[in-house]
Order: C-alpha cells, then sequence, then structure tokens
C-alpha cells in the first residue's frame, strides 16, 4: 500500500511534464536505435528502393536503362528488364522520399534521420488525435504515446532503409487528418484525401486507410433516416468491384502469391510452419493474372486455402514467429494480447465519436484481411503499422474514467 501511495504521488508530481517526458523518452529510444544499428540499416529490399531512388536523384525522374518493351510477355509475370521500375511503382511515395535526401546529398544519413524525424511528428500526431477522440482528456493521449514509443517493433524501422518507417508515420497522420473532419470544414476533408493519397502511394497495402475512411463513411450514412445515400454508395461499390479487381490484378503483378500458397508458407520465404496439403493441389494454368490466379486456386483447394488463411492470420494477429527469442514471445503474449482485448472493449466506448472508432478497428481488420490473402513477412513489417490504432483504442479504454478537459477541445 505504502509503494503504491508513493508510486502515485510520484506520476502526480511529473504529470504537469509529462510531454518533455515523453520527447525524452523518444529522444533516448532513437539514440538507443541508432547506437544498435550503427545508424542506417541495409535490410532485404533496400537495394531496389534506394537504386530506383538514385536513379531519380541523378536525373530529375525515373530514367529507364532499358526501352520499354514492345509488348507484355506473360500476363502474370513483369518484364525482367522493367521489373525494378514496375515493382517500386507500388512503393513510389518512399522511393522519392528517399530520392530527395540523395539529391540534398546527405546520403543514407538522411534517409535514416528525415524518418526519425517524421515518426517524432507522427508521435506528436498521435498524442492529439488520441486526446481528440477522448474528448481533450490527456492520459489516453500520454498511454497511446507511450506505447508506440516504446515498442521496440515499430520504432526499430526508423533506421531501416524500408518503406515501415515513413508508412507507419503517414498512417498515424491519416488518423489525425480523419479525427479532424469531425469538426473541421473543406480544408480537413482536402487535407484527409491527401494524406490517404499519400499512404496508398507508400505500400501497395496503403489503401486500408482510405478502406477504413470507407467503412467509416459507410456507417455515417448507415445512420441517417432513410438509409437512402447508404443503400445507393454500396450499390457503387458493388458495380465498382470488376474496375477493383481489374486494378487489383495489376497492383499484385510482380508478386507471386499463389506460389506463396502451393509452398504452404504462412512465413514468406521459410517453410518453418508451413502447411503441407494433404491431397496433390490443383495449380492454376499458366498465360492469367494474378488475380484470376488467386480465384482458381480457391475454387479448387478451398479446404487447403481456409487452413492457410486462419495460419496466417494467427501468425500476423499473435506476433509469434519461430525465429523470436522466448523473451520476444512472451512480451507478444503479456503485453500485446492483453492491449487486444482492452482495444475491441474500447470499440463499445459509446463516448467516443463512433466513426473514429470504426477507423481505428477498420485498419487492423483490414489489413489482416490482406494478410490472410497474400503471407505475412518474415519480421513485423506488416503488423508493426497498424499495432498505434491498437494502442489508441486500449488507451482510451484504460483512461474511460478521465473527466474530459474540455468539453469543446478540437
Amino acid at each position: 500500500m505504502a509503494i503504491s501511495t508513493t508510486l502515485r504521488g510520484g506520476l502526480q508530481r511529473l504529470w504537469p511534464w509529462h510531454q518533455a517526458l515523453l520527447f525524452g523518452l523518444w529522444l533516448l529510444v532513437q539514440a538507443g536505435f541508432l547506437v544498435k544499428f550503427h545508424g542506417p540499416h541495409i535490410a532485404n529490399d533496400s537495394e531496389l528502393y534506394l537504386n530506383y531512388a538514385a536513379n531519380v536523384a541523378a536525373h530529375g525522374h525515373y530514367q529507364e536503362a532499358h526501352p520499354p518493351p514492345t509488348r507484355e510477355l506473360s500476363p502474370e509475370l513483369p518484364n525482367p528488364d522493367t521489373f525494378e521500375y514496375e515493382h517500386v511503382q507500388r512503393y513510389l511515395v518512399y522511393a522519392w522520399f528517399e530520392s530527395i535526401w540523395l539529391r540534398l546529398g546527405t546520403g543514407l544519413w538522411g534517409i535514416v534521420l528525415g524518418q526519425i524525424a517524421v515518426s517524432g511528428l507522427a508521435a506528436a500526431a498521435l498524442y492529439g488525435a488520441t486526446r481528440r477522440l477522448a474528448g481533450g482528456g490527456q492520459r489516453a493521449a500520454a498511454l497511446a504515446t507511450a506505447l508506440f514509443i516504446l515498442w521496440p517493433d515499430i520504432q526499430q524501422f526508423n533506421c531501416y532503409l524500408l518503406t515501415e518507417s515513413l508508412f507507419t508515420s503517414l498512417s498515424i497522420f491519416a488518423l489525425a487528418a480523419f479525427v479532424r473532419v469531425q469538426h473541421g470544414g473543406w480544408r480537413a476533408w482536402a487535407t484527409l484525401a491527401a494524406v490517404l493519397l499519400l499512404v496508398a502511394g507508400t505500400r501497395p497495402n496503403g489503401y486500408v486507410l482510405a478502406g477504413a475512411a470507407l467503412l467509416a463513411g459507410l456507417e455515417h450514412l448507415r445512420q441517417q433516416p432513410g438509409r437512402r445515400w447508404f443503400w445507393g454508395v454500396v450499390a457503387g461499390l458493388v458495380l465498382a468491384i470488376p474496375l477493383a479487381l481489374v486494378a487489383l490484378n495489376h497492383q499484385l503483378k510482380s508478386y507471386f502469391i499463389v506460389e506463396t500458397y502451393a509452398r504452404g508458407e504462412l512465413i514468406f520465404g521459410t517453410s518453418t510452419w508451413a502447411v503441407r496439403p494433404a491431397t496433390p493441389l490443383a495449380m492454376p494454368p499458366p498465360g492469367t493474372g494474378q488475380v484470376p490466379r488467386i480465384l482458381y486456386f480457391a475454387a479448387h483447394n478451398p479446404w487447403f486455402l481456409l487452413k492457410l488463411m486462419a495460419g496466417k492470420l494467427f501468425v500476423f494477429v499473435s506476433g509469434l514467429k519461430p525465429h523470436y527469442s522466448l523473451l520476444h514471445r512472451l512480451a507478444y503474449v503479456l503485453v500485446l494480447w492483453p492491449l487486444y482485448w482492452l482495444a475491441a472493449r474500447a470499440t463499445r466506448l459509446g463516448s467516443v465519436w463512433k466513426l473514429g472508432r470504426v477507423f481505428l478497428l477498420g485498419v487492423p481488420l483490414l489489413q489482416a484481411c490482406i494478410v490472410m490473402l497474400t503471407v505475412d513477412d518474415w519480421d513485423v513489417r506488416f503488423q508493426a503499422p497498424v499495432l498505434p490504432f491498437v494502442f489508441v483504442l486500449a488507451a482510451l479504454w484504460l483512461a474511460r474514467s478521465e473527466r474530459p478537459a474540455s468539453a469543446t477541445y478540437r
């Protein structure tokens, strides 16, 4: 009891400076990872982005090393001479982000320090967005921001020359922009649209943010009397499915998804925890696009695909990987799993703007659907960017009893 009272008293005395303490904590974490990785960290896909960025930095635009092909060699495979160009188009915003720093002559250090600076702005944006959702309360904002700063599998990517750091930061900016729409005018909507476009151009799965915003918009229309606009938009979305499939087919062209199905991979590039088929699999014929190949595989191997999807969902949500240490796994089980439970409870908090709750829930759910249809990564590159949304929901639940600081907080 005495220890608890002393701890509570200490926290109360420090509370007026909690924002400064969060900033100091963020600086300490960034310095720690810079020391750990000895500066910029080259990973598996880094060279692909850097080559593209160096090309743009040198010419002011991407200059192809080979003439464009006169015809497409295969609708399911990219042309080997233009693979770099075609594949990096899915990560265009990040490649141009890197090219800016290369053009300025700051090199790899400039890219990493730029990522760290943007991540710091994202931490501030997360604090502000959470506080708005909490009606001005600071406890939820401080807790969500602290979780974001202290979760190593998020902050480590600031040193990686990969898309994850910028993608995570832009995703948080999208949350901050979405929250402002509640009380904002056309500028708030324009800002949200611009940020959603940037996120979509940073990674192929960046459309989950726009998808979550769409879900929130549908919920808003569903609440209106008569629901005429709701059913009209739903009908429009159904009619747009063929166009969406064509776009998806192009987006997936430089990936080999069905091949990962055939190998039974739950985690890309490893046979550990792979699902083995009981009977030979029916594979799609050559000469078809990625979406038709996936649909063919699903139609001819439905039970095997369901097993794959269930396994990938577990790996993605749990955060457990066969190569992780026992301490790493315990951190996920003892910290992240309870946060999931708290976040789920927060989705029913009537004191929090409902459309904000839909957006916060939609991002991780849509990302989970993408992983189930593709494959999880060796590390947490697919999970880490959506964890801030889980942290915000969990923090809102834990601080639900806090009295709002201002009923007019914007």
